[in-house]
C-alpha cells in the first residue's frame, strides 16, 4: 500500500473515533470495554494451552 495512502486511512480512522468518543462517550466505553474483554480471553485462553502442555 503506498505511504501516503495509509497515512491518511490511519488520520481517517484517528479522526473518527475521537467524533465517536466526544459524541458518545458511554457507547464508546462499552466498545472498549467489550474489546478488552476479548483480548484479556484471548491471553487467558494461550495461558490455558500452554499450561496444559506442560502438565
Amino acid at each position: 500500500m503506498h505511504p501516503k495512502v495509509k497515512a491518511i486511512l490511519i488520520w481517517a480512522l484517528v479522526i473518527f473515533a475521537l467524533y465517536a468518543i466526544v459524541t458518545s462517550p458511554e457507547r464508546a466505553a462499552d466498545i472498549l470495554e467489550g474489546v478488552w474483554d476479548v483480548v484479556l480471553g484471548a491471553f487467558r485462553s494461550i495461558g490455558q494451552f500452554f499450561s496444559s502442555l506442560l502438565d
